[in-house]
């Protein structure tokens, strides 16, 4: 029993906090592309490089300025080459944020601007004439994605031994080979020791195939997606396996889409889980940069051919006014059958909306009301804990508040009511933390919270200590988390109370290389469970 001391925290917390990067080093590039315009330079990631920086290039060992960036992608940079330095596809160069070096660069724009002025403009009359013909962009190539392989053992004092295994394979291909056409895709396989024999009477009880599309975009605003994806203008109808085609004109963006839905049991392809619709959106922007963007849309959903539901989906989203946002999605019943009988009355359902605002610049709140149906979970690795938490909150209203009096100090508290017809009494879940970061000394994060949980059939408490640190800057990043959880049930005199320990490491083995391993142990009087968890992720 002494052996398990280590568990496992929240993998994607501090995954994507021990990945982040630092922006106020210098990162290196590469010239993926060079036209006779524009010059595209490839980073592990654009974040923190904007419109308007100094991209640098060594020569005869001094760092000196190359050119200006005029548009990012999530990797790459398109570039304007300061006056006439040449240069080639896989050439270094450097980007550095330091804003002392803005004006000397700046000062040399505007001076080779100037030149070139000076050179163009004669005064022949033929020249005053002649319209300057600018290269169309080329669409720029570029392949991103991921492999992984991650490894779930869980151990107990009265089961036997379940490791799952699982494989997981991402691509996005934008405009191949400079063409409008483009592919992403998003897979992952997983299987267990006690489960094989049913992946292999069902392939889909292992595979999860949850994007794979091509994608034809052309510069009139016109998309044309063909494969399984999420539409964003309709992101709470879920995945859409088939055509869809939409069309933007300035502001406006009207589009459609016909094929079928993911099998609910296994998301497999389903044929005859027919559906189809068409809808419309507008984006609004002020001239405070603030957007509002409404969508609308038609769907009517079928089993085996046979009309099941038809429903009208609204999504709106906006942040006009300065600190506040608002985002919502609701469906209206138009049609559906339920045990043969067909209804055509109008009714709201699956109603979502929250509202965030920033009243001081260290004080912000947010306000929630939910009224959706169950989540289906294809895959997670929640554990009983987290899964009732947010089973209790899903339909009902919500309330946050997060507060910095100081630097590094964050303190915030989370409610959720929900009162239905069929509860016995109304779930009532309220949740405080406090956290610093970076404490003196130590170097280390620090977070205490406190849950309490009300539901029809139980009273919870759930304290938590969490730690974490960077061991190895940059390269090794390390937490440590303490949970006790006490359940007293309503009906029945069985208390449950949970000692719940973590340990979890995270190395970046090199750029594109990360590996990950997490153990956790949950101690009862009668009973121990242990879970070991391991990744390893190569990104390319």
């Amino acid at each position: 029993m002494k052996k398990v001391i280590l568990l496992i925290l929240f993998f994607g917390l501090w995954v994507s906090w021990s990945y982040s990067q630092d922006s106020k080093n210098i990162r290196k590039g590469n010239i993926s592309y060079v036209t006779s315009q524009n010059i595209y330079v490839k980073f592990a990631s654009t974040d923190g490089i904007a419109e308007g920086d100094t991209l640098f290039f060594e020569k005869a060992g001094k760092v000196e300025p190359a050119m200006i960036v005029s548009n990012t992608s999530s990797i790459s940079a398109i570039c304007k080459p300061l006056g006439l330095l040449k240069f080639e596809k896989g050439q270094e160069l450097f980007f550095s944020p330091k804003k002392e070096e803005r004006p000397e660069v700046t000062e040399i724009v505007a001076a080779e601007q100037l030149a070139e002025v000076e050179a163009t403009t004669t005064p022949t009359p033929s020249n005053t004439q002649k319209t300057v013909k600018t290269e169309k962009p080329v669409n720029e190539p570029d392949v991103n994605g991921k492999i992984s392989l991650s490894s779930y053992s869980n151990l107990s004092s009265k089961t036997p031994l379940n490791q799952r295994m699982r494989y997981t394979f991402a691509l996005n291909a934008d405009h191949i080979s400079h063409s409008n056409f483009s592919m992403e895709s998003y897979l992952s396989f997983a299987h267990s020791n006690q489960n094989w024999d049913a992946v292999k009477d069902n392939i889909f009880n292992g595979l999860k195939i949850y994007n794979l599309a091509m994608k034809y975009q052309n510069q009139k605003g016109l998309n044309i997606y063909f494969g399984r994806k999420i539409n964003p203008n309709l992101s709470n109808i879920g995945a859409i396996d088939g055509l869809q085609i939409e069309k933007n004109m300035g502001s406006f963006v009207v589009g459609g889409f016909t094929g079928s839905r993911p099998d609910y049991r296994d998301y497999s392809y389903n044929f005859n889980l027919f559906q189809f619709g068409v809808f419309a959106g507008h984006k609004f922007v002020n001239k405070n940069k603030g957007e509002m963007r409404n969508h609308i849309a038609i769907v009517e959903q079928q089993n085996n051919w046979n009309t099941d539901r038809r429903f009208a989906y609204f999504q709106h989203s906006q942040n006009l006014l300065k600190n506040l946002s608002l985002f919502g999605t609701a469906e209206l019943e138009l049609y559906r059958k339920v045990n043969g009988i067909i209804e055509n009355n109008v009714r709201l359902t699956n109603l979502y909306l929250i509202l965030r605002y920033r009243i001081l610049r260290n004080l912000s709140f947010s306000l929630s009301y939910s009224n959706r149906n169950n989540l289906i979970y294809y895959e997670t690795y929640k554990d009983m804990v987290d899964r009732l938490i947010e089973q209790t909150s899903l339909q009902g209203f919500g309330l946050s508040i997060n507060y910095r009096p100081i630097n590094k100090l964050s303190i915030g508290l989370r409610g959720t009511y929900r009162s239905r017809e069929s509860d016995i009494r109304a779930t009532k879940n309220i949740n405080a933390y406090i956290s610093y970061l970076s404490i003196p000394g130590i170097n280390t994060t620090a977070t205490l919270s406190g849950t309490y949980l009300e539901t029809s059939y139980l009273n919870g408490y759930i304290y938590s200590l969490n730690l974490s640190k960077d061991i190895v800057k940059r390269k090794l990043y390390g937490g440590l988390n303490y949970r006790y959880v006490a359940y007293d049930y309503t009906f029945t005199d069985l208390i449950t109370k949970q000692h719940i320990a973590a340990l979890n490491l995270n190395w970046r083995i090199y750029q594109n290389l990360r590996a990950s391993i997490a153990l956790e142990g949950i101690f009862e009087n009668d009973y121990q469970y242990q879970r070991i968890y391991f990744n390893i992720t190569k990104r390319f």
